[in-house]
């Protein structure tokens, strides 16, 4: 049994690094066949979609992840049912007032076709990928997860590079489109595998209104802290322009990777075991899979940062456009705000695994008006850094925050200390 799970889980980091390989490939192809100013719409496109499907999401899976893991797969069905209903919905509602992004100039209309496509395909994707986590289906999360991400960033790329007439961003986001199709068809083969039962059952307006008052406040805390990861692109572009988004795009697209790698080789096996060893009240259990996360997360860190900062200037050249070189100061900070991006998940996973929710929401909270005065400050002085610099201040205060919840809320035994 060990040695399949260790196969399976081999076999899960591979098929991840395979995706973030394709991913870094495709963000440096990308910046290497179109204008910076293409990548940087091609950036503020892709935020504002990850953005937006918070709204349609309404970040319902925290209470799905909690039901389907406390249910037996003969009622299965039904939850998800329910979910999706709720989703047809949010559908309905929250599609027609994103016309606003268009309406407001954010976004050219041109790209709105593929805007409102690319956001139903990637929240069905998404929300399937978060499925198959929940209920231990890692490597099927992975195929997915690949299909979505990974195939197309090397078709598009191939195709390119053999014909000048798809070098642009409709050629890019077709692409990205049709492999959220196929995505979406191998997910719905593998339910089908899976023997998921109850999807005759009637939907339980009831157990969705409980759901929405659960989802709704980690979902405010997840809009703050998203916002930031949105808003940043948009104000890069206020401070120095949509050339410099296309620079910004590059580095954060390059400093992201460690953050998808540990979510394949150290969160998405974790926190499932830190829930069930917290139910179950085995806090040595608890305790090994925390420190691991701990141990794996600076070693993840530590080897990413000194493989990219020797690389990076070297690919930087390969692209030979002077804007990207210019703009080197960038990656470093941006290298930072996810390290500590990362390192702030560890408390992040212990405390949700204890359901202590109001934590989570009072630190993401916090957070984005510290992001906003620290970079309005540097702004005056440091326009081209105010942004990464005010993205470190905000990872670096929900550190301090949600490790100060960690110690006060968790149980003595699960912190190792004896009971007095």
């Amino acid at each position: 049994m060990k040695e399949h799970s260790a196969r399976v889980k081999f076999l899960n980091i591979t098929i991840r690094a395979a995706t973030l390989c394709c991913r870094f490939l495709f963000i440096f192809f990308l910046a290497k066949l179109l204008t910076p100013s293409e990548v940087g719409l091609y950036g503020l496109v892709t935020a504002t979609v990850a953005y937006s499907l918070y709204f349609v999401g309404l970040d319902f899976y925290t209470y799905t992840t909690r039901e389907l893991a406390s249910h037996s797969r003969s009622v299965w069905g039904g939850l998800l049912k329910n979910q999706i209903a709720l989703s047809l919905l949010l559908y309905a509602v929250v599609l027609p007032a994103l016309l606003l992004v268009f309406a407001s100039e954010l976004l050219p209309w041109e790209l709105a076709k593929w805007f409102f496509l690319l956001i139903v395909l990637e929240h069905i994707c998404q929300e399937l990928i978060r499925l198959f986590v929940a209920v231990s289906e890692q490597l099927a999360a992975s195929i997915v997860l690949f299909l979505r991400q990974g195939t197309w960033a090397i078709v598009i790329v191939v195709a390119m590079l053999y014909e000048e007439g798809l070098r642009n961003l409709d050629a890019v986001f077709a692409t990205w489109a049709v492999a959220c199709v196929v995505a979406i068809a191998f997910s719905i083969r593998k339910l089908g595998s899976m023997e998921v039962k109850g999807w005759s059952a009637r939907i339980d307006r009831e157990w969705i209104w409980r759901g929405i008052k659960i989802a709704v406040p980690l979902l405010v805390a997840t809009l703050a802290i998203r916002g930031i990861f949105t808003v940043d692109r948009y104000w890069v572009q206020l401070l120095v322009g949509l050339e410099i988004v296309g620079a910004y795009v590059l580095f954060i697209g390059v400093a992201s990777t460690l953050m998808s790698f540990l979510d394949a080789g150290v969160f998405s096996f974790a926190y499932p075991s830190m829930i069930a060893a917290y139910q179950n009240n085995e806090p040595v259990r608890y305790r090994k899979k925390m420190r691991e996360m701990l141990i794996l997360t600076l070693l993840f860190s530590f080897g990413f940062s000194i493989v990219s900062v020797i690389l990076l200037p070297y690919l930087l050249d390969w692209l030979g456009k002077d804007i990207y070189l210019q703009n080197y100061s960038l990656f470093y900070w941006l290298l930072l705000a996810t390290i500590l991006n990362a390192l702030g998940m560890v408390p992040h996973y212990a405390v949700y695994s204890q359901k202590r929710d109001r934590s989570i929401i009072q630190s993401h909270l916090a957070a984005l008006p510290v992001f906003i005065v620290v970079t309005a400050i540097m702004s005056v002085w440091e326009p081209l850094l105010a942004v990464p610099i005010g993205l470190c201040a905000s990872q670096l205060f929900i550190i301090v925050w949600k490790a100060r919840a960690y110690l006060q809320c968790t149980p003595r035994p699960f912190l190792g200390i004896a009971k007095a």
